[in-house]
Formats: structure tokens, C-alpha cells, sequence
């Protein structure tokens, strides 16, 4: 006979079973860990009272779609980053308009531009420009 999970403590169970990968922080419930509990759940449900079949598919099937949404917002991000990039590089030998740090509309003619982060910057003379700042674009003489 099994004793009940109240009775083990949950880093002895979790200790119990190698992991494939790294969690990556404390608040993160990888599915390493969330298997890991799913497991220890099983393993010392109560024999006279055990758990409901359903329910652990219901769980699975929640965990499997945050995972997708996690992985649908990681993609998103990486598609934003590149649109970054493409609107940044498509200015490159135009010519753009933007307000200085005195309020004062400037123009030039984009140099290069470069995605430090998560603002795509551009070089017009002197000045380097967010390009969140450019007011005008205009085709170079």
C-alpha cells in the first residue's frame, strides 16, 4: 500500500527523477516539472479514493496549449524584431525628417540603421535616431 502525497515531501519525489533540460527560473513551471508532478500525483494517490482520469487529461491538455501560447508569443517577438529590422533597413538613403532633443524638426539622409534591443536606431548625420522619432521619410535627391 502507497502512502498518500501529504505525507512525502514534493522535493524528495521531484529528486526521484532525472530531468531532460534546465528550468529556467524560480516561478517556471517547465514540463519537466509539471510531468514530475503529474507522476508524483499518481504514485501516491489514495487507493480507496484515486483520481479521476479526466481530470489529469484536462490538465495535460491545459499545460500543451501554454505551452503553444508561450511558444506563439516567443514567435511573435521574433517576427516583430524582424519587421524592425525590414523598416529600419528599407530608410537606409532616404531622406527623414525628427524632431532634435530641443524640439527642433532635422533633416538628413539616413546612413545605416542598427536593432540594439527592441528599437531599431538610425544614423542621420550626427544624430542617432530612434526610429519611432522619424516624422517624414522622403525619397533622396
Amino acid at each position: 500500500m502507497t502512502a498518500p502525497i501529504s505525507g512525502t515531501p514534493v522535493n524528495d519525489v521531484l529528486g526521484q527523477y532525472p530531468t531532460t533540460k534546465p528550468t529556467t527560473g524560480g516561478s517556471d513551471l517547465g514540463q519537466d516539472a509539471f510531468l514530475k508532478l503529474l507522476v508524483a500525483q499518481l504514485k501516491y494517490q489514495d487507493p480507496s479514493n484515486p483520481a479521476d482520469g479526466t481530470q489529469f487529461l484536462a490538465q495535460t491538455a491545459q499545460f500543451t496549449q501554454l505551452e503553444k501560447l508561450a511558444q506563439l508569443v516567443t514567435d511573435q517577438q521574433n517576427m516583430l524584431a524582424g519587421q524592425h529590422i525590414l523598416s529600419a533597413g528599407s530608410l537606409v538613403g532616404r531622406t527623414v525628417s525628427f524632431p532634435d532633443e530641443n524640439g527642433i524638426t532635422q533633416t538628413g539622409v539616413v546612413n545605416s540603421a542598427t536593432v540594439l534591443g527592441s528599437e531599431p536606431t538610425l544614423k542621420v548625420g550626427d544624430w542617432t535616431v530612434p526610429l519611432s522619432a522619424v516624422t517624414e521619410i522622403r525619397q533622396s535627391a
